[in-house]
């Protein structure tokens, strides 16, 4: 586990060109909510919908954009997150990434979707179910929490197993019970490098240029570093590849 964060950047440094060329979908799935006619704000690396402004104001026509602004981002978010874990994949086998790319990227991008459609899902409903009760924040919180677990190292298995979804969310549960400590490191390096980069709006008096430049640096630099983090952890199940 110690030399996991040095063969990370290795791996990032590597393969920066491929990896900022595929980070284009991750800007593209941040931006599209934010120029979606609702209510949005960011934070740590992501952009959400004010659901109480949605729940008060929302109609036929608001909904439809939401739900299709919603399964776009998610289409491009899944891209972005399949296309970093098959370079990760590729720097650990002979396999040429061209045709990797060419032979496993639609399949993959569509059960990582799958699996992100449903995460979303359960928590919009969560949050809808429980808006009156004066609790949705929290019911929905521990509800992303218990799921996690599950999820968390679904889209890395589909990519590196060659996994459907149900199958994908069991290794998931495996792992992080095995190699839990894996999982923390991530967690404890997301919030230092997301909480970093949310400070520049703060620095920058919210103003739009810096919300912006936080919105590029989380899409080009943090979210790529964090996926291929993930995926090197992942890959450390294989014995082969543990040591590499």
């Amino acid at each position: 586990m110690a030399n996991i964060l040095d063969v990370s950047l290795k791996t990032y440094r590597k393969n920066a060109k491929l990896i900022l060329f595929f980070s284009i979908a991750f800007l593209i799935a941040l931006l599209i909510p934010v120029f979606a006619p609702f209510p949005t704000y960011g934070d740590m690396g992501a952009i959400f919908i004010r659901t109480g402004s949605i729940y008060l104001n929302m109609n036929f026509v608001d909904a439809i954009i939401i739900v299709a602004a919603t399964m776009f981002s998610l289409l491009f978010l899944s891209f972005a997150i399949v296309a970093i874990n098959i370079i990760v994949k590729h720097s650990h086998t002979a396999t040429r990434i061209k045709k990797e790319v060419l032979d496993g990227l639609e399949k993959y991008t569509a059960n990582v979707f799958v699996i992100l459609l449903f995460f979303t899902a359960v928590l919009v409903l969560v949050s809808f179910l429980t808006y009156y009760t004066g609790y949705s924040g929290i019911v929905t919180l521990v509800t992303a929490i218990i799921l996690i677990p599950f999820l968390f190292y679904a889209p890395t298995s589909i990519v590196m197993d060659d996994a459907r979804p149900l199958r994908a969310i069991r290794y998931s549960m495996h792992f992080i019970k095995t190699k839990f400590g894996y999982f923390i490191l991530w967690v404890l390096v997301s919030f230092v490098l997301l909480s970093i980069v949310d400070s520049i709006p703060i620095l920058g008096s919210g103003s739009a240029a810096s919300m912006y430049a936080s919105l590029l640096i989380d899409s080009f630099i943090v979210l790529p570093f964090l996926i291929v983090l993930q995926s090197e952890t992942y890959i450390r199940r294989f014995n082969i590849l543990k040591h590499t």
